[in-house]
């Protein structure tokens, strides 16, 4: 076995590339009959590619398909909420604007984790959004209410005073948990919260320091950026140093939560890091939807495709719906498992790497090459909305084909 010092290990588990060679070897056992959980049927492939290509017809008919980002989760219903929300900021710059969207984006993509099927966040108009939709929202709704913010005058911003204050009743408040309308993980959320105000203060640096926001990365990237832009892989680099802190105390390495890091005993057995998966979901997520405030702001980010498919309940369901993957155990499916089980590990990787693949068969179908129909914009389109899909299409409820226990931390 390969050793490495600790520093450079961490630094591996963290690029995006090792996710990328992990995942596929991954998918290289699976295509040799060698994988505990799953069975892989390639055969099947084109028709989850001809079923994502016709739902990117259908959501996008002209094919201009926007990011995978959080933005999209804040226009639920095809209104535009922030556009409401940025028109109180009349007069700022385009760099404070992109400030605060980063403020509002960090702490709403972490608050993200699955909601349950049960809940349900209600607008002053009467409008109910469930899920991803409805966390984004409710997320927008407490930002605009200045819930993030220490500074009463100056409510539309997040701080580290103010996420340090942050408890479950507040929270919970914001985003209407109540007995009959119950959001899971509710202490979770709101211990990242906390957690992410503690990221803040650690790192001046990044997120600045009178006071820390979120919004400093916005600063720290441009100056990053070189004449073309700035490299995709770098927004991610710097999320993971960043808001290390905030990942929950599973694995750790050098005193650094590895956060969306779990053990496959078929992983890479050989190391560095042996038996270990990066995924890096919602750092990624993150990635791209800070990727779309970057580029609106007029700094180009290239290299999107560096970062991976998003290996997810949605994208993952697809493939099972769809017959591309199957368990061999069909008991699991009506189990809930923990994130680190290692079936939940294998499909979160096998997903990651068939993106890959289904990507390329999508493009084909509509067209498109990779420049014009990037990974982010065949999720958006897309793999994420077709697995919704023919997750309503075969069960009452649309929850995915495996459940997966969520606390609200589950990266």
């Amino acid at each position: 076995m390969n050793e490495a010092p600790g520093s450079e290990v961490l630094a591996l588990l963290r690029r995006p590339e090792t996710i990328r060679a992990r995942c596929h070897a991954l998918l290289a056992l699976a295509e040799r009959d060698g994988l505990p959980h799953f069975t892989f049927h390639p055969a099947r492939l084109p028709a989850a590619a001809d079923y994502v290509a016709e739902t990117i017809r259908q959501n996008y008919p002209d094919l201009r398909i926007p990011y995978h980002a959080r933005w999209r989760h804040f226009a639920a219903g095809g209104v535009d909420r922030w556009g409401m929300l940025v028109a109180r900021l009349a007069g700022e710059d385009a760099a404070s604007v992109a400030r605060r969207r980063f403020d509002l984006c960090v702490v709403s993509v972490l608050l993200d984790a699955g909601a349950g099927p049960g809940w349900r966040f209600t607008e002053p108009d009467g409008t109910r959004l469930g899920r991803s939709e409805g966390l984004g929202v409710a997320s927008l709704h407490a930002f605009a209410a200045g819930l993030f913010s220490s500074d009463p005058a100056d409510p539309l911003r997040v701080d580290a005073d103010a996420l340090a204050a942050l408890d479950g009743a507040k929270l919970g408040r914001a985003f209407q948990h109540a007995p009959d309308n119950p959001l899971e993980g509710l202490e979770g959320r709101a211990a990242l919260m906390r957690n992410l105000g503690a990221a803040l203060r650690r790192a001046p640096a990044l997120f600045g320091g009178t006071p820390p926001r979120p919004g400093g990365l916005f600063d720290h990237l441009r100056a990053q950026a070189g004449p073309e832009g700035l490299p995709a892989a770098a927004i991610l680099a710097v999320l993971l140093e960043g808001l290390a802190p905030v990942w929950p105390a599973r694995l750790s390495l050098e005193g650094e939560n590895l956060g969306d890091v779990w053990h496959h005993p078929l992983a890479a057995p050989e190391g560095p890091a042996p038996g270990l998966v990066p995924f890096h979901k919602l750092s990624q997520w993150l990635s791209y939807s800070l990727a779309e405030v970057l580029e609106e702001a007029g700094l180009p980010v290239t290299g999107l495709d560096a970062l991976t498919g998003l290996p997810e309940y949605r994208n993952g369901g697809l493939l099972l719906d769809l017959g591309v993957l199957a368990l061999r155990d069909p008991a699991l499916a009506r189990q809930t498992l923990p994130a680190g089980h290692p079936a939940i590990v294998e499909w979160r990787a096998l997903t990651v790497a068939l993106l890959d693949r289904l990507a390329e068969l999508v493009r084909a179908r509509l067209g498109l090459d990779a420049a014009a129909l990037p990974l982010a914009r065949v999720l958006e389109g897309g793999s994420w909305a077709a697995g919704r899909r023919i997750a309503r299409a075969m069960r009452a409820d649309g929850a995915p084909p495996l459940t997966l226990a969520s606390d609200g931390t589950v990266f």
